[in-house]
């Protein structure tokens, strides 16, 4: 049976949650919708930074690092400047990309547009 991609996805974003969590990472929040803004994947704290972090995956030869565009990032930061605003929090922050390939987690610090 073919594996639904809302599925392939949350049991990505669960794999990222768990990664995160080993690397000693808080996980504040995990799909933060700020409305006609966006979505925030997984927002994290470590070391006193908030992280927003975009989780990309992907089973095809099709490397999903490629689908962290520059119009997805514009998204993230608008959601992330939101939920700074919006919660009262006053931290330094990155905007971060998560990638699952199939055999490997890698974590992008500080993605730039």
């Amino acid at each position: 049976m073919r594996e639904l991609p809302k599925q392939f996805g949350d049991e990505s974003e669960a794999l990222a949650t768990l990664f995160l969590e080993q690397e000693g990472y808080l996980i504040v929040e995990r799909n933060y919708f700020a409305r006609k803004l966006g979505e925030i994947d997984i927002i994290a704290q470590k070391e006193g930074v908030l992280h927003f972090i975009e989780v990309k995956s992907g089973k095809a030869d099709f490397d999903p690092v490629y689908n962290v565009t520059p119009g997805k990032l514009r998204k993230v930061v608008n959601s992330a400047q939101y939920y700074l605003k919006s919660k009262k929090v006053d931290l330094p922050f990155s905007i971060d990309a998560l990638i699952i390939r199939k055999d490997e987690v890698e974590f992008i610090e500080n993605v730039t547009l």
